[in-house]
């Protein structure tokens, strides 16, 4: 056959597969020879599950983390909390075109696809860019359209990393400028990755417009905006125009002070509340997905399902973190902890974020709970009870016997002596001020 015909034979190939050559040199990603759909994984969750991440055909270098031809990195704007790890992730993209979707909310992928998503931990605060590996997960887009996740612990040697049949917590000591702590780490199971990768929220999560409208620096040097690359790489099935691009909006970072704190709290709030708290979703009143108007979202000054037993408590109450439940089940590690998995450590950056927003909301000042000192439990002899609070001109009313208190119930001026099973509840009041929620706690005396 003459060359021409096998040139012309070769490039259709290629663009049998959609695969753009000058684009995949330009971001200096390997896409030769082509893998198939599912990697080495298994076209259902049924299927058996390769025991090492080296063999998921995922990783071609172990101790470099070198990923197999086939994988594109990516990063997002907002990435969901997981308890201070930091994330490198790679999608998969079979036979090149893998989204089916536009550049519309929740998207749609061909089944085959895979996303790799890899977790590492600073374990010395004092060198914060030295990290230790804790986890490879794998999410498959499965032959019935569906999506399975699998975890892959790795071996404290980095030799490899293995598959777990369940879930695990670590503890995990991490050096401190002061010391040693411990962490709690969650590795989450088959059956745990399907509780936030639901039906509902498309089975894929992060992996959207708004998430991935931003600048990433790619393995050839080349800095780009990760939706004008995928387009370049012919990774949607139709391809979309700068325009769209342009106009489909972004995620504002938590540290982006160029946005606003409402958009670096809305963003927050979509990526780590967005995949379950949504029409349809999990059992709440709002929508937390960013893309929806803040006037729809059901959030400020929205009476709640749950109030914890909070006076007026709302999903975010402006200008009162107190009866703001969102922020109170972010502040928890509890059962009513908000996200309610994988989360073993406080998202401080995230409170801080959430807080700054709702005390910029307009609303009456707010007092504070009273401080009770010592806290409630179980003492052999009866105890002095103090209580007090940071605002000048305060009258804390108080009451022993599991009542809420009002501002006719006794005013505290000293210490009051506990000396039997008590329930000891205090509020601030102060004219011209929302008088606190109630402080509580609970005292038992004696053998």
């Amino acid at each position: 056959m003459p060359w021409f015909f096998l040139a012309a034979a070769f490039a259709g190939v290629l663009l049998h597969h959609g695969l753009a050559i000058d684009a995949f040199q330009k971001y200096g990603v390997t896409n030769s020879p082509l893998p198939k759909p599912f990697l080495a994984m298994p076209d259902s969750a049924a299927g058996n599950m390769p025991p090492l991440l080296s063999q998921t055909g995922t990783i071609e270098d172990v101790r470099t983390l070198k990923v197999k031809p086939g994988l594109i990195p990516y990063d997002l704007n907002v990435p969901f909390w997981s308890d201070g790890a930091t994330k490198t992730r790679w999608i998969f993209a079979p036979s090149g075109i893998t989204i089916l979707s536009g550049l519309g909310e929740d998207w749609s992928f061909s089944r085959g696809t895979v996303f790799v998503k890899h977790f590492e931990l600073a374990t010395d605060e004092t060198k914060p860019d030295v990290k230790r590996r804790l986890e490879t997960r794998l999410l498959v887009l499965d032959a019935t359209g569906g999506v399975y996740g699998v975890t892959y612990k790795w071996r404290g040697d980095n030799t490899d990393a293995e598959l777990l049949a369940t879930n695990l917590a670590e503890s995990i000591l991490v050096k401190t400028t002061t010391g040693v702590r411990t962490q709690s780490y969650f590795y989450p199971s088959r059956q745990d990755c399907l509780v936030c990768h639901t039906p509902l929220a498309g089975g894929v999560l992060g992996v959207k417009a708004q998430q991935l409208n931003r600048d990433f620096t790619y393995p050839s040097g080349t800095k780009a905006n990760q939706l004008g690359a995928w387009n370049e790489l012919q990774m949607f099935a139709t391809k979309v125009s700068e325009k769209a691009i342009a106009d489909c909006g972004q995620l504002a970072m938590p540290s982006d002070t160029t946005h606003s704190v409402e958009d670096r709290a809305r963003s927050y709030l979509d990526a780590n509340c967005g995949h379950c708290h949504r029409p349809g979703g999990t059992v709440a009143s709002f929508d937390a997905r960013y893309a929806t108007a803040l006037r729809e979202q059901n959030l400020i000054g929205a009476t709640v399902l749950i109030d914890e037993g909070i006076d007026r408590a709302r999903a975010i109450a402006p200008n009162d973190i107190w009866r703001s439940i969102i922020y109170l089940r972010m502040s928890r590690l509890d059962g009513t902890k908000m996200p309610p998995l994988a989360h073993t450590e406080l998202d401080r950056q995230g409170l801080a974020l959430m807080r700054e927003w709702i005390e910029s909301l307009p609303g009456p000042r707010v007092l504070a709970p009273p401080e009770i000192s010592p806290r409630g439990g179980d003492y052999k002899k009866s105890v002095a009870v103090t209580m007090k609070t940071a605002e000048a001109g305060v009258a804390i009313h108080f009451t022993l016997d599991g009542s809420v208190p009002t501002a006719s119930d006794p005013i505290y001026k000293k210490p009051i002596t506990v000396s039997g099973p008590t329930v000891f509840r205090a509020k601030a009041f102060k004219p011209g001020f929302t008088q606190s929620i109630t402080a509580q706690e609970v005292f038992i005396i004696g053998d």
